[in-house]
């Protein structure tokens, strides 16, 4: 968050216009208060809403724009009435960084429902600046919306558990995706994706990938270890696995049919939605089976801080390509062409300078 006429102390790479061009840029970032934790950033994971905003792509970006919102640093100060952090913490900062702290969704430990929610990046803060990502040397965040990163855990594998992560994990836990035994079908092998086929394996689901290209079958099932592998546009096999489902996730971001999928669902399963596509489908297809369709968007403190205890504990990490801050422009058209797999991680702290 940058204030008029403060010292440019952060060191950033931002967008100039909607071209999404970024480049270096000097920033100030606000003081720390009382319950801030200041926090020397080592890795930033690079989201597909890095595209979308550095591009306009929502029609309301407000530049320079700083993107970046899988954060992963270590503290380097904390306000005098922090409790829960001290500096040499390894910690991470997810898609939002301030609310209200006082509505029903704040009070239940689901910040990012807050209608005073404030985005990481691209947001207006309480004192009306604009907040700046993760793309940057340092960020000033209350300790709030700040996450342990356990010490055993690599501080660039716990980058994209910060949104790609928490965002298939809070579905899964809110329609009980995480009893052994039932089965889960994933739409979408991307940084979502195979982050859901990663919690299916560990909560002992049997999981399913769903695929237009036969190419990717070799790594849903050798490499993620995917049970089943089905492509999507095949009518018969399709037919073969009719209402066999309890579960699906749709992390595709391109627009599909709908009713194919549901018919894989069986009575009662739920298709949790948590890409970008345009949803059409019969609603025969949920009336006649009791089936649920339902959304999701990341996730709150309590369910963020849960997740990142759990992938350290059993030792779920995704799979990343480490670049360096330079390489940014040409890993979000990568992205663009979904050229990664699965998680693009800047290594801000070896090569922001």
């Amino acid at each position: 968050m940058s204030s008029e006429g403060a010292k440019e102390d952060c060191l950033g790479w931002a967008a100039r216009d909607p071209s999404g061009l970024l480049s270096p840029y000097k920033f100030s970032r606000r003081t720390v208060g009382s319950d801030d934790v200041s926090i020397r950033i080592t890795h930033c994971g690079v989201c597909y809403a890095d595209v979308g905003w550095t591009r306009n792509m929502t029609g309301r970006s407000k530049y320079p724009l700083v993107p970046g919102h899988e954060i992963v640093g270590i503290v380097k100060q904390v306000g005098s009435s922090v409790q829960r952090f001290k500096v040499g913490d390894h910690v991470g900062v997810g898609t939002y960084v301030n609310s209200c702290r006082e509505c029903e969704y704040c009070n239940d430990g689901l910040e990012v429902h807050c209608e005073k929610m404030v985005l990481t990046f691209d947001g207006i803060d309480t004192d009306g600046t604009v907040t700046k990502g993760g793309y940057s040397s340092h960020i000033v965040v209350h300790e709030r919306y700040c996450f342990r990163i356990p010490e055993n855990y690599p501080m660039d594998l716990a980058a994209p558990l910060l949104c790609a992560g928490i965002t298939v994990y809070t579905p899964m836990i809110r329609h009980k995706m995480n009893q052994p035994g039932k089965s889960l079908g994933v739409i979408g092998l991307g940084g979502l994706g195979h982050m859901a086929v990663k919690f299916g394996k560990a909560f002992g689901l049997k999981v399913t990938v769903f695929s237009t290209s036969t190419s990717k079958k070799e790594e849903a099932l050798s490499l993620l270890g995917a049970d089943h592998f089905v492509i999507s546009s095949d009518v018969e096999q399709m037919k073969a696995i009719a209402k066999s489902l309890d579960f699906i996730i749709d992390t595709a971001s391109g627009n599909h049919p709908f009713d194919p999928y549901m018919s894989v669902l069986k009575t009662g399963g739920i298709l949790a939605l948590v890409g970008s596509s345009e949803v059409k489908f019969s609603p025969a297809s949920l009336n006649r089976n009791m089936r649920t369709v339902s959304g999701s968007l990341t996730g709150g403190t309590k369910d963020t801080q849960e997740m990142i205890d759990l992938c350290a504990a059993q030792k779920i990490y995704p799979n990343i390509e480490v670049i360096p801050i330079d390489y940014a422009n040409e890993a979000l058209e990568r992205l663009i062409k979904r050229d990664v797999k699965y998680r693009f991680v800047i290594d801000i702290e070896n090569s922001l300078k």
